[in-house]
């Protein structure tokens, strides 16, 4: 079975990781994690120049206010240097770029550095500045991964220890002034516990509200894919009504045809087919208009797992492909029964009528189960699905098949409908060759309850 409804891009060049990139994704790969491309590059200078203001203010305070001594002109550098730093980014990418994990994590890693530098020329600890070493630490554990937030605060951790013994003393106006070493061991103390606590307290925070958004992502995919199915319900409900008189008169025309050839003419078998496939049609469209049935069940409501997938099965015309269900022998407990749902019988028949038209002369399903699942396997010895349209089936409108006049709908209906029912839907190949669907429900969803 080669790919049913997708028509993927090829894979490109891969962005770095360290770089801004405005998709947010990998061409010709998924979308990368929520928390991978949620920092926008803006937010970050915009920081950073507001941290370059408030720098350069308190140096020219303390040198011009306050007549403090000290490595003025070479901290004034280290301030220069993050100014144009800023200036290159902005100039260099849009307004709207977003940084990689990777890229938010470096940048946050020279705000550190840089601040240490400043710090180690006026003071170290002793410069009530210090505090500010928590600040990129936090936006870190906020918006970044777990291991980009862990390195931060080991190098701000490191930072701290450092320069609670190695820094250029600060010009107090009192000569020969210096804080006791106790205090100070006192402040990398203080200092260190803050990074780390409030590190833990905003990293819990934003993951929950992480989750809580991909909760709401998912909420909304779900939402998204039952409209198209309703839309397309609508559609398949209306093409039933307007294509019934037409495939009518197809039907009673065939019907005639066939009355009035005679047996040894070369176009009875032709017309034959016509009248059968007609037939066939009219039966689709019948199924597609018929009302719920209400009061009573339908027969045959319950069915094992191999009649399930024997009745999807039996109304697709294998044309020459051999059709083989195979029941594994190393299978745990009774075979599982479950409540005959259309949705079941009509996605697996959509897949299994794939797996015939993409197969070159074998179609396998394979059936297992034990206590905590039931699995159905369909493979078939075909192509198999090209790896760069892997992860777009069940997309739809899409097909490979533009020749065939494919819609591009049918494993979107089949792994939508599927997926109602509980099932979780897999695609894959063959090691050796051809595709392969997986479908897995855990038992009990479907299986009809007090079944042996």
């Amino acid at each position: 079975m080669s790919d049913p409804s997708t028509s993927g891009d090829p894979g490109g060049g891969q962005p770095s990781l360290a770089g801004p990139d405005q998709s947010g994704t990998r061409s010709g790969s998924p979308p990368l994690p929520d928390h991978e491309r949620r920092v926008r590059l803006q937010t970050l200078v915009i920081s950073r120049w507001i941290a370059v203001a408030g720098q350069t203010f308190a140096l020219l305070f303390v040198r011009v206010a306050l007549e403090f001594e000290f490595a003025f002109f070479l901290c004034l550098g280290i301030v220069a240097a993050s100014a144009v730093l800023n200036l290159a980014v902005s100039l260099s990418y849009p307004t709207g770029a977003r940084l990689s994990n990777r890229g938010a994590t470096l940048s946050l890693c020279y705000d550190v550095l840089q601040l240490a530098a400043l710090l180690y020329l006026t003071g170290g600890l002793d410069n009530p500045f210090a505090l500010l070493l928590i600040v990129p630490v936090t936006i870190s554990a906020t918006v970044l991964s777990f291991s980009s937030t862990l390195l931060l605060v080991t190098i701000a951790v490191a930072i701290i220890l450092l320069l609670s013994v190695r820094h250029q003393p600060l010009p107090w106006v009192a000569e020969g002034f210096a804080l006791p070493g106790l205090y100070v061991a006192g402040i990398a103390s203080a200092l260190t516990l803050g990074v780390v606590f409030i590190t833990v307290y905003a990293w819990r925070v934003a993951a929950e509200a992480r989750r809580m958004q991909d909760a709401l992502a998912a909420t909304h995919l779900a939402l998204a894919r039952e409209q198209q199915l309703s839309a397309l319900g609508a559609l398949a409900a209306a093409t039933a009504h307007e294509l019934g008189t037409p495939l009518g008169t197809i039907k009673l025309i065939s019907h005639e045809l066939v009355r009035d050839v005679e047996p040894g003419s070369p176009y009875r078998e032709d017309i034959s087919i016509l009248a059968t496939e007609a037939d066939r049609c009219a039966r689709l469209l019948a199924e597609l208009t018929q009302q719920p049935e209400s009061g009573h069940e339908r027969p045959l409501a319950v069915l094992g797992l191999r009649a399930l997938v024997a009745s999807a099965a039996e109304r697709h015309q294998p044309n020459g492909i051999v059709l083989r269900i195979v029941t594994a022998a190393d299978n745990q407990g009774p075979e599982p029964r479950f409540v005959r749902l259309p949705e079941t019988e009509h996605g697996l028949g959509n897949l299994i009528e794939n797996a015939l038209d993409f197969a070159a002369g074998l179609v396998e399903i394979r059936l297992s189960w034990d206590d905590r699942e039931a699995r159905i396997e369909i493979a078939d010895d075909g192509p198999g699905i090209p790896f760069d349209i892997m992860q777009k089936l069940g997309e739809p409108y899409v097909s490979t098949r533009t020749g065939n006049g494919g819609m591009g709908l049918g494993v979107f209906i089949a792994k939508t409908l599927l997926e109602r029912t509980g099932a979780e839907i897999r695609f894959g190949n063959e090691r050796d060759r051809g595709a392969k669907v997986v479908i897995v429900w855990p038992r009990g969803i479907l299986e009809e309850p007090g079944s042996p």
